[in-house]
């Protein structure tokens, strides 16, 4: 399963798609790694995603990584939303958000839950320009030197990885058909 993640993210970063897609997704799979999981908060950032022009497989992937490491972060996390939580300004705002019906299941009030909010939405941005330039960086410099290499050739002869690769250039035709 995890060396068919990592083929469809070569695939991807390889393909049409554009860099800001690919970027896009990446930033929005880390925004979604700080927040944890179960609340409603994250479902709605989640769905939200899919109102957007972005990589969805590398934002899974990104997800899927940066969730592995989210835990070093959690002290970082907490004080960050407790310092929030506890600003004096905002004080009315929150205690009129935790007289919603609806507002336990954002589980706002939780310093990681908030702190991982604020955390993802201010790197959203320097990550998009960051992933972005890394991709261009990775297209232009380092996919001619690794498709030239032996390994990669000898990689891109199991059946596996060569079937995978086909299907996603025949769907990154279909995609640009249908645009």
């Amino acid at each position: 399963m995890f060396i068919k993640w990592i083929a469809r993210a070569l695939a991807a970063l390889n393909s049409n798609a554009k860099k800001e897609q690919i970027a896009a997704g990446m930033a929005c799979g880390v925004l979604l790694a700080l927040v944890p999981a179960g609340n409603l908060v994250w479902i709605a950032l989640f769905a939200l995603s899919f109102f957007f022009k972005i990589h969805y497989g590398l934002q899974m992937i990104t997800l899927a990584a940066c969730k592995l490491a989210a835990p070093l972060f959690a002290p970082g996390l907490d004080a960050l939303g407790w310092a929030v939580l506890h600003a004096g300004p905002l004080q009315p705002f929150f205690i009129a958000l935790a007289d919603a019906p609806i507002a336990p299941l954002t589980r706002f009030n939780n310093t990681i839950v908030m702190g991982g909010l604020v955390a993802g939405l201010a790197l959203w941005i320097p990550l998009f320009f960051a992933f972005r330039a890394l991709v261009a960086l990775y297209r232009t410099r380092l996919a001619p030197r690794i498709s030239g290499s032996k390994a990669y050739k000898a990689f891109m002869k199991i059946p596996l990885v060569a079937k995978i690769s086909k299907a996603a250039g025949a769907v990154t035709r279909l995609r640009g058909a249908l645009e």
